[in-house]
C-alpha cells in the first residue's frame, strides 16, 4: 500500500454569509451616520452659537480684578467718556455742529447715554468687593455697597437730563458737561489694562501723550472762540478765518502751551489777559506731563539702569586689582547672558518679594515635573518637594565652566533648566562620556553623604550657556528635620544606589591579597640557630630555652602593667593565669596587639610587640 501524500492544511472556512452581512453592515452604517452627523453639524452650527447667545445668562457677581468681560464693558465705557470729552468742546466752540448733520451727532449721544445707563443698571451693582478680609459675592450687599458709594453719585451726576433744556436754548453741546463725571470708569479702565498689559509702560507713556494732546486741543478750541468772540480777522492777534479752523487754532495752541515764541503781539485788553491765562496755564501743564513722562521712562528702565550700574561697578573693580583681561571678558559676558536670557540679575531677590503661597506656585510651574522624575525623590512627601522647590537658586554658568570636579566634596545637586552640560574625563580630562540636556539632573546622591558618596566621581562643563537649579546640601538637611519617614526613605534608597556603584570595585578588590595591617615577623637567621645548636652541643644547654622564657617574662610583665593602667577588659579578654609555658611562649612569638585608652581627641593607638626586640631594649 502506497501512503497517501500529506496534503496542504486547508484554509480556515470562510464565515458564513449572515456574519459577512453583519459585520460588513455596521461599517457602511457607521459611514453614513457619520456623512449624516457632519451635514448636520454644518446645518446646526450657527444655530447652535445663536443659541448659545440666547441661553447666555448674565452673571450675578463679576470679579473686577480677573474678570475680562468686565475690562472690555470698561473699554465700551471709556469710548463713550472720550467722546464727550473731546466732542463737547469742539461742537462748543467751531461751527462743525450743523442743522445738516445734527441727527448725527444726537444719535452717537445718546448711544452714549444707552452705554452710561447700562453700566449704572447691570454691572457695577454687581461688583464683587472685600469686606474685613472676605469676599462678598451677596447680591443685595454688593447693591448696597455701590449706591453707598462716592461712584454712584457721581454716576447719576452725569446722567442729567439737561437735554429738555434744548426745547428753550436750541442744542447746545455744553449742556452735556456732566457727562464728563463718568471719568472714575475711565480711570479704573486704565488701571485693569495696565494690569494685564506686559508692557505696561508703553501705554503709560501713550497715555500721557495724550493728556498733553487733550490740553492743547481744548486750548485750541477757546483760541477759536475768543477770536470769534472778538470777530474773526479783526486783529493780528486772532484767526483770521483762512484755511481749516481746527488745524490753525491747535497750531496757535501748541507754540502758545510749548512757550515756542514768534506768535503775534495781543493789543486789546482781552486779549493780553487771555494770552497771559494761556502761558501761565501752558508752562503749568507742560512741566507736569513732562515730569510725568520721566517718571514713567525711569520706572520703566529702572531695572536696567541698576544692571548698568552693577556692571560699571565690577568693571571698576576688577580695574582696580588689575584682574587678567580673559577674566573680566568672562565676567562681562555673564552679565550680558544673564540679562539678556532672564532680564534681572538674581531671580530670588524678586521671589523673596512674594508671599510664600505665590513663590511656591511659580516653583511648582517651574520645576516640579523635573524633581518629581529624580528616582532618589520618587515615593518622597509631596510637601517635602514643594519645600525643595522654594530653595533652588538659578545659576548661569558661560561656555567651558566647571559646574563641578572630580574629587570634589559635593555639597550641591543640578538641575538643567536650560541648555547642556558634558560628563567628561579620561587621560587628557577630555573625554566626552556623556551629554545631559534640559531636564537632567545630576549630584543627588552628593546630598546624603552615605559612603563616601559625597565625592564627585567626574568632572562636569557646560557645553554653551546653561541656566541650572541648585539645591544645596544644607537646605535639604533643614528640610528632612520636618520630615522623618521621607528622610528614612532617602536615605535608604541613597545607600542602595552607592552600594550598586560599588559592587565591581568590590568585585575587583577581592581578587587581590589582602595586606595585613602588621607585617609578620621576620624568621631568626639560620647563622644565629646555627650559633646556638653548637653552642648546646659543645655543653651550653638551656641557652636557647633561657632566651625563650626571658622573653615571655618580659612580654607578661609588659601586658600586666599596661592593663593595670587601661580600662579593664571583658572577663573573656582577661589573661588565663593558669596558661600553659607552652601557649606562653607562642603568644610572645607572635605579635601583640594593645588597645589603649582613647585620648582627649578621641583618638585611638594600635601598638606591634615583638618578644626578642623588648628584649633587647631592655
Amino acid at each position: 500500500l502506497i501512503a497517501p501524500a500529506k496534503q496542504a492544511p486547508a484554509p480556515p472556512p470562510e464565515p458564513p454569509a449572515e456574519q459577512k452581512t453583519e459585520q460588513e453592515v455596521p461599517e457602511a452604517t457607521v459611514e453614513k451616520e457619520e456623512e449624516k452627523t457632519k451635514v448636520l453639524c454644518c446645518k446646526l452650527k450657527p444655530q447652535s452659537r445663536l443659541g448659545r447667545l440666547l441661553r447666555y445668562r448674565f452673571p450675578a457677581s463679576i470679579d473686577p480684578f480677573t474678570n475680562l468681560i468686565y475690562v472690555l464693558w470698561l473699554f465700551c465705557v471709556s469710548l463713550a467718556f472720550n467722546w464727550n470729552a473731546w466732542m463737547i468742546p469742539v461742537r462748543w466752540a467751531f461751527p462743525y455742529q450743523t442743522p445738516d448733520n445734527i441727527h448725527v451727532w444726537l444719535l452717537i449721544d445718546y448711544l452714549c447715554d444707552t452705554i452710561y445707563i447700562l453700566d449704572i443698571l447691570a454691572f457695577q451693582p454687581r461688583l464683587q468687593f472685600v469686606q474685613h478680609g472676605d469676599i462678598v459675592s451677596s447680591k443685595k450687599e454688593m447693591r448696597d455697597n455701590y449706591i453707598k458709594a462716592l461712584r454712584f453719585k457721581l454716576d447719576l451726576i452725569s446722567l442729567l437730563p439737561l437735554e429738555l433744556l434744548y426745547f428753550k436754548t436750541g442744542i447746545n453741546p455744553l449742556l452735556r458737561l456732566p457727562r464728563l463725571m463718568k471719568f472714575m470708569s475711565f480711570f479704573e479702565f486704565n488701571k485693569r489694562l495696565e494690569a494685564i498689559l506686559t508692557n505696561a509702560y508703553i501705554y503709560r507713556v501713550i497715555r500721557t501723550t495724550t493728556y498733553l494732546l487733550y490740553a492743547v486741543h481744548c486750548n485750541a478750541c477757546l483760541y477759536y472762540w475768543a477770536s470769534a468772540f472778538e470777530g474773526l480777522g479783526v486783529s493780528q492777534w486772532v484767526y483770521d478765518g483762512n484755511g481749516n479752523s481746527y488745524i490753525r487754532c491747535y497750531y496757535f495752541a501748541v507754540k502758545t502751551l510749548l512757550t515756542i515764541g514768534g506768535l503775534p503781539e495781543p493789543t486789546t485788553l482781552f486779549e493780553i489777559v487771555f494770552q497771559l491765562i494761556n502761558y501761565f496755564i501752558g508752562v503749568f501743564v507742560f512741566s507736569i506731563m513732562i515730569g510725568q513722562m520721566r517718571d514713567v521712562v525711569g520706572a520703566a528702565t529702572a531695572a536696567q539702569t541698576s544692571y548698568r550700574a552693577c556692571v560699571d561697578n565690577t568693571v571698576k573693580y576688577m580695574a582696580s586689582y588689575r584682574i587678567p583681561k580673559n577674566v573680566q571678558n568672562r565676567v562681562k559676558t555673564w552679565y550680558s547672558y544673564t540679562w539678556q536670557s532672564q532680564g534681572m540679575l538674581d531671580e530670588q531677590e524678586l521671589l523673596d518679594q512674594l508671599p510664600d503661597k505665590m513663590r511656591l506656585d511659580i516653583a511648582v510651574d517651574v520645576s516640579y515635573n523635573i524633581i518629581s522624575k529624580v528616582p532618589l525623590f520618587q515615593g518622597c512627601d509631596r510637601q517635602m518637594i514643594f519645600d525643595m522647590l522654594k530653595r533652588l537658586k538659578s545659576v548661569v554658568y558661560l561656555p567651558g565652566d566647571y559646574v563641578c570636579k572630580k574629587d570634589e566634596v559635593g555639597r550641591e545637586m543640578y538641575i538643567i533648566k536650560a541648555g547642556e552640560v558634558q560628563v567628561v574625563g579620561g587621560p587628557d580630562g577630555k573625554t566626552v562620556f556623556v551629554t545631559l540636556k534640559a531636564g537632567a539632573v545630576f549630584g543627588e546622591i552628593s546630598l546624603m553623604a552615605m559612603g563616601g558618596g559625597n565625592r564627585r566621581t567626574a568632572n562636569v562643563i557646560a557645553r554653551g550657556f546653561a541656566n541650572l537649579l541648585i539645591l544645596t546640601k544644607k537646605d535639604l538637611n533643614e528640610i528632612m528635620v520636618h520630615y522623618p519617614e521621607s528622610q528614612k526613605l532617602l536615605r535608604r534608597k541613597a545607600r542602595k544606589m552607592v552600594t550598586k556603584d560599588k559592587k565591581p570595585a568590590e568585585k575587583k578588590e577581592e581578587e587581590k591579597e589582602p595586606v595585613p595591617i602588621i607585617p609578620p615577623r621576620a624568621e631568626t637567621p639560620k647563622l644565629l640557630k646555627a650559633a646556638l645548636e653548637m653552642s648546646e652541643k659543645s655543653g651550653k644547654k638551656g641557652t636557647w630555652t633561657k632566651l625563650k622564657e626571658r622573653s615571655n617574662r618580659s612580654s607578661v610583665s609588659l601586658q600586666r602593667s599596661i592593663s593595670s593602667t587601661a580600662t579593664p577588659n571583658s572577663p573573656a579578654h582577661e589573661p588565663n593565669s593558669e596558661q600553659e609555658p607552652d601557649a606562653l611562649s607562642q603568644i610572645s612569638d607572635s605579635s601583640m596587639q594593645i588597645p589603649t585608652t582613647p585620648t582627649g581627641s578621641g583618638d585611638g593607638n594600635v601598638f606591634a610587640e615583638d618578644g626578642p626586640k623588648e628584649e633587647e631594649a631592655k
